[in-house]
This record gives structure tokens, sequence and C-alpha cells, in this order.
């Protein structure tokens, strides 16, 4: 029998007629064109690994359905047939007509498959990278397209490298183990990395050939001694480059500047190439006048003030664009944004050049001011973490408002701050009604976790240390007598709650705290509490031996009230708190040289605190990229002494010495001798220097503290961290001012570790904790550093970033040997991971470039582990 045709490149040939096909070379099958069939069945041959269902399942036709032939329903089976690029081939045919039903016959011819891919010229485990990245696998298809996509591919992937003459072949073979597979092998032949060995320009005359070079980022020629950038040829990069090069001539003035043409040339050598630009420069242009059209809230003046250009001036159409409508900084000082912030959401400023006059160009800033528009409904959606108004009293955006889009940037900051949400995801929507001058802003939110828990265990200095921490930053206390809300805890209410027990052989402290931001519920004002108790033992850290019948016990309880200001601005805080401490020794050796009279004796420590501080770093908490965070900070007790007019000048401190050997350089106490024993022993002489009781019983003192943080965004992703630190701890009388607590200990990872002794721990990496202060701590400090951080991933699930860092700093026992630039200098770098359940985790490889006290060997490496704690 002759089957009758029909192909997908046929169908468009029919026209109106009967058309018909012998059959058996007799009998005919006719159709009229445009006649509608009712479909008896479909036939299917050629299939190999396919099945006869399947081609019908593709094809979308069922037994039963009306088609035309030729028509639309057929085109379309033999379309999806081809779509599913599993087809090389498909063909039509009308089997049998049969009054009006037609049966169909479809005849395909399938692509080979893919069964095994193999690359040679490289080594085995690159092989299997390169695999893995162009994602062949089994079963794929052999397309045409693959082929050429796969040869493209691996090509480009050498090329990008540097390896110009990559050759790549593909052969294919068929596999006669498997139904219609092949096998494939890929040969790559990368030759030679090419190097740049001159890049040289021609026709230009006003910017010299080495400046034309910096504006090449990518793309640098050889010379000895470059190691941060490689002199590879990437031809993407290099067109990006020379975009460069003419939007870098533009900014000079150059508006006319063009490349005429670029070529490359092979040297000798065959390893490296000469690159040649010849370019015109044209003539310099210059700002003319400038005129100002549409303004009527605003006058020239105010406007001229944003845009900080003059007549005379060399015209620069970047500088020009990012004065009028923005550099896309969040903190973006131009004319839209001063329109934007004060109501004009529906506002419209442009710089158009209405005029060149020989090199003159003149400009007009063209402004639509329209109406103010009003804040209609502000919404937050995808917040599951905690109760709307604890998101919605930050938000500086609410109804009835003027639109600002400043407002908007504010918000989005206050929510991330909060660290219940991605900071890299608040996103406000607007839905602008331009009817009647309203909008709507939604901000999107994605939650991620704010609880966490610390717990660990170490051993170190002959003791196991274990810690229990918990941290809730979403706690509601006004739900705790609720048994449904423990889902393990109350929460929902912004409060921070916070337990933590730390214990070894040496020491045992436990600590509360808990946080309401927003006491009352109405303003901003916040109410912090905190209790804690320690105790500390005795030890001998040349044996590892404790003694806990010589401790040292403390009480504590702090109250503290904290308010954001208006003035100067909202970013403002004044934090303020009432601290009493308890210490009480049992012959335990402060720092190694001070204690009681009698071995035992208790100190009383109430004091005030008030810290003036400016935050406006963020967006995000763990990575800011802006802003800066300033405090200036007093804290000071009554003046006991003045107050009374009681002469303490008479009290006699009580001179006791006791010996210790020296084996290891360190000792238990201070060292202001260093002898022999009889026994040719060494020891080290030590003044106890037992502090009278009275002396002690209500401490006095007053302390001032300054610190201040700065965040710039550089260049992409990458920012810089600067750093300045000072303290001075100060006495009201002079007869007083030895006192054992509340001094500076300056070096290492900066961490409390558990010391409530009033003491401020301040990291300095390079150098071993408090290594710079000696064991009595000193009453000066300062400290600088810069930090260049990038990010490597900000994901909810954890974020990390990588840094590099250079620091200074030193305690002084007073200002009569206080020299800012007697400092010790450490540089290093270091990984940060926020994981929300765990906080902050971190190590930094440091090196101290100076000796510490009591030795005259420079620190060198330190290692420094970061838990809880960002520098």
């Amino acid at each position: 029998m002759t089957k009758f045709k029909i192909s997908a490149l046929c169908l468009a040939l029919f026209s109106s007629m009967i058309l018909s096909a012998q059959k058996n070379g007799n009998d005919q099958i006719s159709y009229e064109e445009n006649k509608k069939y009712e479909l008896g069945g479909i036939t299917v041959v050629g299939v190999k690994q396919f099945s006869e269902q399947s081609v019908k399942l593709y094809a979308g036709l069922k037994t039963g359905q009306l088609l035309k032939i030729p028509g639309d329903k057929l085109s379309s089976a033999i379309k999806k047939l081809y779509s599913t690029k599993r087809f090389s081939k498909v063909d039509v045919y009308i089997s049998k007509i049969d009054e009006e039903i037609i049966y169909l016959e479809f005849n395909v011819t399938e692509l080979p498959q893919l069964n095994n891919v193999a690359i040679s010229g490289v080594s085995k485990s690159k092989a299997k990278t390169l695999l893995s990245e162009a994602e062949l696998k089994a079963g794929e298809m052999l397309t045409e397209n693959l082929l050429v996509t796969t040869k493209n591919y691996f090509t480009k992937k050498y090329t990008d490298k540097g390896y110009l003459k990559t050759k790549v072949s593909l052969d294919t073979k068929k596999d006669t183990s498997q139904t219609n597979a092949v096998n494939m092998r890929v040969h790559i032949d990368k030759g030679d990395k090419i190097k740049i060995k001159k890049i040289r320009f021609h026709g230009n005359q006003k910017v010299s050939d080495k400046k034309l070079r910096s504006y090449l980022k990518n793309t640098k020629q050889k010379f000895w001694g470059r190691f941060w950038k490689y002199s590879k040829y990437i031809e993407e990069e290099y067109k990006e480059d020379l975009d460069n090069l003419i939007d870098k001539y533009s900014e000079q003035g150059f508006r006319d500047a063009r490349i005429i043409s670029d070529t490359i040339t092979w040297n000798e050598d065959t390893k490296t190439i000469d690159l040649d630009i010849t370019l015109e420069e044209g003539k310099r242009y210059y700002f003319g006048a400038i005129k100002f059209l549409g303004n009527a809230n605003y006058g020239t003046d105010q406007l001229q003030r944003f845009l900080k250009i003059q007549k005379g001036d060399v015209y620069n159409s970047k500088i020009l664009n990012e004065r009028v409508s923005g550099s896309g900084a969040p903190d973006s000082d131009d004319i839209s944004s001063l329109y934007q912030n004060n109501g004009y959401l529906f506002s419209q400023v442009n710089a158009v050049e209405t005029k060149v006059d020989n090199d003159s160009i003149t400009v007009e800033i063209r402004i639509l001011e329209d109406d103010p528009a009003t804040i209609k409904k502000v919404s937050v959606t995808g917040n599951e973490v905690t109760n709307d108004h604890v998101v919605y009293r930050e938000l500086r955006t609410r109804p009835g408002q003027l639109y600002s889009k400043e407002n908007i940037i504010r918000s989005i900051r206050e929510i991330s701050q909060l660290g219940f949400f991605d900071p890299e995801n608040v996103t406000p929507d607007l839905t602008p009604n331009y009817a009647d001058k309203t909008v709507d802003i939604d901000y999107s939110v994605v939650k991620k976790g704010s609880s966490q828990i610390e717990l660990q265990g170490g051993y170190g200095g002959g003791a196991f240390i274990g810690t229990l921490g918990l941290s809730f930053n979403n706690f509601s206390v006004r739900n705790l007598l609720k048994k449904e809300e423990y889902k393990p805890l109350p929460m929902g209410d912004g409060q921070s709650l916070a337990l933590r027990l730390q214990s070894s052989r040496y020491f045992s402290t436990y600590s509360f705290s808990l946080t309401e931001p927003w006491l009352g519920g109405k303003k901003p004002k916040s109410l912090s509490i905190s209790i804690y108790n320690s105790r500390q033992y005795q030890v001998n850290y040349q044996s590892y031996t404790v003694d806990k019948s010589k401790r040292l016990n403390i009480l504590g309880a702090t109250i503290g009230l904290g308010q954001r200001l208006q003035w100067p601005d909202d970013y403002f805080t004044l934090n303020q708190s009432i601290t009493y401490r308890q210490y009480k020794t049992n012959d335990y050796l402060l720092g190694g040289a001070l204690a009681f009279e009698n071995g035992t004796g208790t100190s009383n420590n109430l004091s005030y605190s008030i810290t003036l501080g400016r935050n406006s770093s963020g967006p995000s908490r763990i990575f800011p990229t802006t802003g800066s965070e300033f405090s200036l900070g007093a804290k000071f007790t009554l003046p006991h002494s003045l107050l009374t007019g009681k002469d303490y000048s008479n009290l006699e401190d009580l001179d006791e010495f006791k010996t210790a050997p020296d084996t290891n350089g360190n000792g238990v106490l201070d060292n202001e001798d260093i002898g022999v024993d009889s026994e040719g022993n060494d020891i080290r002489i030590i003044n106890t220097g037992k502090i009278n009781q009275e002396k002690f019983e209500w401490l006095e003192y007053y302390k001032l503290t300054y610190k201040a943080k700065w965040y710039t965004a550089l260049i992409g992703k990458l920012v810089l961290m600067t750093n300045t630190e000072l303290g001075y701890l100060g006495a009201y009388n002079s007869e007083l001012a030895d006192i054992p607590f509340e001094r500076y200990f300056v070096g290492g990872d900066g961490l409390q570790q558990g010391q409530f002794d009033g003491r401020e721990v301040v990291g300095l990496r390079g150098y071993e904790n408090s290594s710079l202060s000696g064991n009595t701590g000193g009453k000066i400090y300062n400290k600088f550093s810069v930090e260049l951080r990038y990010p490597i991933t900000l994901k909810p699930s954890a974020s990390i970033y990588a840094l590099g860092f250079a620091e200074a700093g030193n305690s002084y026992e007073n200002f009569e040997v206080f020299n800012p630039f007697d400092v010790k200098k450490s540089a290093g770098v270091g990984i940060r991971i926020f994981m929300p359940a765990f906080g902050l985790l971190g190590i930094d490889f440091a090196h101290g470039f100076d000796a510490t006290p009591f030795s005259s060997e420079k620190s060198g490496w330190q290692t420094h582990f970061i838990i809880g704690q960002q520098f």
C-alpha cells in the first residue's frame, strides 16, 4: 500500500483541491482539503527507546477528534514532537480513509542519547570538575545544538583564562551495548597561556598612555612584579574596558571621543600579544549657562547648592546626572532626592542639553514638581516571627504623612536592625495613585532566626570550661502566665531575655538580663535589668592547682533606661544606668599585687553611667555598609571622701613579701625583682601590697570613654571599617586612686570571659589576652583600627564575610607616661560567620609587631577565636 505523506514542510504547500495517493499502485486515497475528518487511529513506526504510546502522548492527538487535512491541529502535533528535542525527523502519512474516518501513521527517527562522556587532555580531577560544570549527563539527546554549545563552552572556559589558542574537538561513537546510544569524547588542547606584552595607544594627545592604561581595569600588560592582576586577554572584559575608557574621556569633557580601531598582534614568541588602540579624542567641552525651569517650591539658589556645577566647569555628564537624578546610594544628595524626600513622589527632574556653542554646552534642568503625595496605607507582608506592632512601631512611614524616600530608606534600616528579618530581603513595594495623589507602601520581609543557643565546652589551662547560654531576642513578658504561648517560650513582643552560665575549676558565673525596648509601648524608651554572680578562685598558673579557700565573690545588679532623642536627629540615643556591685575577697590576689588587710575584705561599688550615642550604621547589624557608630560615656561614683572630709593619707598600705618559682617567666604575681633561693632555684619576689580595708570599703572613681566607628562602601561589595577608642579612669582623691577594679585590660580577642569586676576588656589582635596591661590593668587606653570586609554570603541561614585588618593600641598607668603614639601594632586576616541560632563565630590570624611588657621579643603570630562578639 502506498501511503500519502504529510510532513510539516509540505503542509504549507497544500492548495484548495482534492489530493490523492496511489494504493498498491492502483488504488487511490483521496481526501478533500479543509474537510473535517474523524481521527480513527494513529500508528507509530521507527521508535526504538520510546514507546508508541509516548509518541501519541507528545503529539496530543486523540482518537475520535475532528481534524482538517491539512490543518492547525496536525501541524501543531508535528511541532510538539520536534519541540521535545528527541526526534531528528517526523513524517506523517495517511494510511487509510474510511468515508469520514481517517487513519494516520507517524514515522519518526529518534535522536541518539548520550551514554558516556569522557574528557581528555586535562587531569582526571579537572575533567571531573569540567563535566560537572558543563552538566553533560547520560540520557541527553545528541543534537547539533548540544555539540555546538558543548564545544563553545569548553573553548570559552579556557580562553577566559588566557589560553587563546585552545582547541576543542568532539568525537562521537555508537555504543553497541545500548539501544540508539552514543559515547562522546571531548579532547581539549589548551595550549600556552597568552599574555599581553604591550598595550599601545595612538592618537591621544590630552591624556597620557599611562593614564589610559589605568582606565583598562581588567586588561593589563605584563611587567615584572605584577601579582594582583593577571595580564591575560579576555575578550568580554576587554570590550567592557574599551567602553570604560570612553566613559572616562567623557568625564573629562571629551564627549566626542571614540575608538577608531583596536587590533591584536601576535608576537614572534607565540605566547604574547600586543594590543593597539587608535583613538580620536576630539575637543574638550565646558558647561555654559545652567538654567532651572519649572521650580516653584525651591529657589534657583537652593537647587544650585545641590547641583554644585558652575559655568566654565569641565563638562561631565556623569556628575551632571548624579547631581540631578542621584547616584543610586541611599544617602545620595541630589535634586531629585530633595523633591522625593519632601512629598513630591510624582515629580520629574531631567537635565537636557539645549545648545552647543563651540566648546560650551548650555544645560536646562527641567522640573515637573506636581502636587505632594500622602501615604494612604502602610502594610508589612511576610512577618511570621513577631507581633505586628513590634514591626510597625519601627516604621518611619505612617498613613497621612507626606511621602518621603528618605523615610522609606530609614524604615528599611530599622526593620533590619530588629534582627528578626533578612536585611538583604527587606523590600518596599510602592503603589502610587496619581488620581488622588496618594501612595500605598508595603514592606516585604523574609524571616530569619533571632534566638540563639550557646552550648560549648573546651579544655584549656588545665581545666574544662563549660558554657550554657540562651538568648531570646523576641521574648514576651506579658504572656508568661499563658500556657498556650509557650512554643517553647512566650515570644512576639520584641523583648530580649538572656541567661548565661559558665563554670570551670577556676570560676563560675551566672547572669540574667531582660530588656524592654519600648517601655509603655508608645515611645522608644528602653528598660533593662541585669543580675549576675561570679565566684573566682586563686590559681597557680605554673602547676594549674586551684585553692578554693582563696576566692573573690562578686554580686551585682544593673538597671538602665534608654531613650531615642529627636535632636540633633533621631539617630541619637541617651542611656543611663545605676549599677551596684559587691566584691568580697578571701585572701584573693587581685592582679597579683592587690588584696585586703588580713586577707579578707569587702568593697562596694555604686555607680551611675550616662552615654550619649549615635548609630546610623546599616542596613544590616551583622554587615553594615554605610553610616557610623559613636558614643561618649561617663561613669562615676559619689565622691565619698570629699563628702565625709575624711583624711586617708595616714592609712598606710601593709607591705608583705612572698616568693614563687619562676620557671616559665609568667609567675603567679607581678615581678619586681628576680633572684635565686638557697637551692639555686629561680624565684620571683612579690610585693603583695595589701590594701587597708577602710580605703576601699566604698569605691570612688570616674571613667570617661569615647568610641567611634565608620563604615564606608568602597568598590563593589568591599567595605572599610575604621575605629577609634579612648578611655580614662580617674579619681577624686589621689589617696584613693589605685583601686583594684574598673581598669582597662588591652590585648587579645576582647571577650569579657565572665569577668564582672568592672574591668573593660579591649581587644587588640596579635597579642595574648590582657598582655598589654599587666596583671593589674591600666587606667588609660587608646586604640585605632582599620578593617576591610568582603561578604562571601549574606543569606538568612548564614552570613559570612572575610576581613583584613590593622590595629594599634596600648594601655597606660597615668598621663605622665601616656603617649598616643606609643602603641603596639598588629595586622592580620580573619573570617566571621553569623548563624541565627549560634550568633557570631569567627577566627583571626594576627601578627603582633611589638613586644609586650616584661618581654623583649615581639608577640608574633596569634590565633584568636571569636564567639558572640563583633569588632
